[in-house]
């Protein structure tokens, strides 16, 4: 019988080795997988680059990730929000390490990772900083900057409900980043708002199919 279940936090990011590549979704507090980042703060791994929209707020999660001392570099859109102090402590002091992506390049550096894309190239940060050492190409008169996939090993995403073949609907803008990361990284885990039984999820609420995913955990359903 297929089943992603797991039965703790614990089993959810047992395996994420040093020096991984996370991708964790979110937008602000929207749909960021907090149960999951404390989870891997008590799981141990070290040197971790971090994919995100923004540099976490705050003291928990992808802060208190930072704050250990766990995050090597972090690529990110907004890296200074509100609450952030915590990155802007370990910045300052040269403790991390911090790639400043467009937020829409971003998005689709992961999307061209899930589908296999070996790059693209965008007219986004021609002339800055961003685009320093990076190759560029004039297309139809205009120069672009060839930006490459991001790939992660590991993808830490949230949704509102799963079921058991880890089929996945989100709520509203919880959505954000937590589809595309779902499909661009070796092993997908699953923080679920609720587990639900087969069919229960209408086909066409689906946004992350089931094929995407490795593990799913709920709070709920903990045993």
């Amino acid at each position: 019988m297929l089943d992603k279940r797991v039965n703790s936090l614990a089993e959810a990011v047992a395996g994420i080795a040093d020096g991984a590549t996370v991708l964790c979704g979110g937008f602000g507090s929207a749909g960021v997988p907090d149960d999951l980042l404390a989870a891997l703060l008590e799981q141990g791994a070290r040197e971790l680059v971090i994919v995100s929209n923004n540099a976490g707020s705050g003291k928990t999660g992808l802060a208190a990730l930072i704050a250990a001392g766990r995050v090597r570099k972090i690529m990110c859109s907004f890296p200074k929000t509100g609450g952030s102090f915590v990155f802007d402590e370990h910045y300052k002091n040269g403790t991390i390490e911090l790639e400043l992506v467009p937020q829409g390049t971003l998005s689709e550096r992961i999307r061209a990772a899930g589908a296999g894309v070996g790059g693209f190239y965008s007219p986004v940060s021609v002339g800055t900083r961003l685009a320093r050492g990076k190759e560029t190409k004039v297309i139809n008169g205009r120069e672009h900057v060839l930006e490459l996939p991001i790939q992660g090993d590991v993808a830490l995403i949230k949704a509102e409900s799963a079921d058991r073949w880890g089929n996945l609907v989100y709520r509203k803008s919880a959505r954000n980043f937590n589809p595309v990361m779902a499909t661009a990284a070796h092993l997908t885990v699953v923080e679920a708002g609720r587990i639900v039984a087969l069919g229960e999820l209408d086909p066409e609420a689906i946004v992350t199919p089931g094929i995407f995913v490795d593990r799913v955990f709920s709070m709920t359903e903990a045993r």
